[in-house]
């Protein structure tokens, strides 16, 4: 099996090599990564400027290895297009310091590299670790839960059109509670705006992020379980509108005229 590993976090971080070491028991791993960190960028491309991709040499066994100085998205489809030979099986994007859930898919670096894999038809998994530290990402006891959520993963296919995003708690395997599928509770808002004033009295807004203050989340989602102990598992899905709706919309518009019909009314 060919495996392309990307991040938001850097090519540098830990918690890709974490990824990676566990990965290359099931196949080949390339690797395609942000040279520096690309947190929250979401889906964005790079149009005006040129992009670089640095071949490095810091993953043992791995097939390739690159540094872009692009996005995310912007690594899986330098690396689809051009850098690997072959279309890879499966994408993994992580494994990210810090949980993404709920809407941090519409945010997320990480989430993003997945959700561009799966854009091109290639099966994708977002991994991400409740830790928001470097220092606090435990490779001893995180290794065991990737690698049995990989192992899962591998024997079966995850459907075209759709990609997973996975959280495993900060814990060692026999404390977690175990795997729960579930949804992203996109009813909380984690991140809120915490304003200051500077010494001339001018307003700022920061983001602050309120994780760890998050209580009223629906009990079987992905904020609630995450908490309690279990691996989540959220699929996620970026499907056309479907014919129903579609056709709703349209009669919306049917007795709006057209700039051609204006200009016969008027000539």
């Amino acid at each position: 099996m060919n495996i392309l590993v990307t991040n938001d976090d850097g090519i540098f971080a830990p918690g890709v090599s974490m990824l990676v070491e566990v990965l290359q028991h099931f196949g080949d791993v390339y690797i395609v990564c942000p040279d520096k960190e690309q947190s929250a960028v979401s889906h964005s491309i790079t149009l005006r400027r040129p992009l670089k991709a640095r071949a490095v040499h810091i993953f043992p066994g791995a097939k390739g290895a690159w540094a872009v100085n692009g996005t995310p998205a912007d690594c899986i489809k330098l690396g689809l297009d051009v850098l690997l030979d072959a279309e890879p099986d499966i994408v993994f994007s992580g494994l990210n310091a810090g949980p993404n859930i709920g809407r941090d898919c519409y945010y997320s670096g990480t989430m993003a590299g997945a959700a561009e894999a799966s854009l091109y038809g290639v099966r994708a998994v977002s991994m991400s670790l409740n830790a928001f530290q470097e220092s606090e990402m435990k490779e001893s006891q995180v290794r065991p839960l990737i690698y049995d959520v990989v192992r899962t993963i591998s024997q079966h296919k995850i459907p075209k059109g759709m990609f997973l995003n996975i959280n495993f708690p900060n814990l060692p395997k026999h404390q977690c509670e175990g795997v729960a599928v579930v949804p992203l509770d996109m009813a909380v808002s984690r991140y809120r705006h915490a304003g200051f004033h500077d010494p001339h009295g001018n307003a700022f807004h920061w983001l602050k992020d309120e994780w760890i203050k998050v209580e009223h989340a629906k009990e079987d989602s992905d904020f609630s379980k995450l908490k309690q102990g279990y691996v989540t598992v959220s699929p996620v899905e970026f499907r056309q509108a479907q014919t129903r709706k579609r056709e709703q919309i349209e009669k919306w518009f049917q007795e709006v005229p057209t700039i051609q019909k204006e200009e016969t009314t008027h000539a």
